[in-house]
This record gives structure tokens, C-alpha cells and sequence, in this order.
């Protein structure tokens, strides 16, 4: 069964084919993306790596969790699902926002 790999810290100049090399020194690699930004077209520093073999992805983890890669000491953990993931805080909420705030109030000139 294949593992799938979370890869962090990237240098934002990584592709995939050089994530799919460096992996390939702990087995065999079916699949290495990166991830891309949609807006900017910029690597979001950060992608996954795919291995057949749950051994070598083990390996993986173990042997190239911290390496350098472009200059970055990269991080290397098994990807969760992502219902998993624990919940964004803060920021994104409330406010009536726009023009006049209050919309109940009204003035009778």
C-alpha cells in the first residue's frame, strides 16, 4: 500500500522534479508534487511525495526528516488526512462591514 509524505519548509524554487530526485536516495517514488499557489503561481512551500513501499517511506522519514534541500533543512512526517486537521483560530469573521454600518437605523429628514 502506498504511503503518502508531507514535505515542509521547501525552498520556494523546488519542483517536483527535484523533490522526486531527492526522495528516489530513500526508494522508490511514485509521485512528487509540489504544492502551487493559484494566485501568485509561487511554490507554497510545501508539497507531498507519494512512495509504493511503506518501508522505504519509513526510511524517508527517518532519513531525510531534517536535510538540506535548496538550502532549506526541510521537514518530513506522514500526511494526515485532512479532516484531521485542527481548526483555523481567529480573524476571518463577524462585522457587518461596508458603507453606514448599522443597517436597522433609520432617519426621517
Amino acid at each position: 500500500m502506498a504511503k503518502k509524505l508531507y514535505v515542509g519548509n521547501l525552498s520556494y524554487n523546488t519542483n517536483d522534479a527535484q523533490l522526486k530526485d531527492f526522495f528516489s536516495a530513500a526508494g522508490a517514488v511514485e509521485t512528487a508534487t509540489v504544492i502551487i499557489d493559484k494566485m501568485t503561481g509561487r511554490s507554497r512551500g510545501f508539497g507531498f511525495v507519494e512512495m509504493p513501499n511503506d518501508d522505504e517511506a519509513d526510511k524517508a522519514i527517518e532519513t531525510l526528516n531534517g536535510k538540506d534541500l535548496d538550502g532549506r533543512a526541510i521537514v518530513v512526517n506522514e500526511a494526515r488526512p485532512m479532516g484531521e486537521r485542527a481548526p483555523r483560530s481567529g480573524g476571518f469573521g463577524g462585522g457587518g462591514g461596508g458603507r453606514g454600518g448599522r443597517r436597522d437605523f433609520h432617519r426621517d429628514f
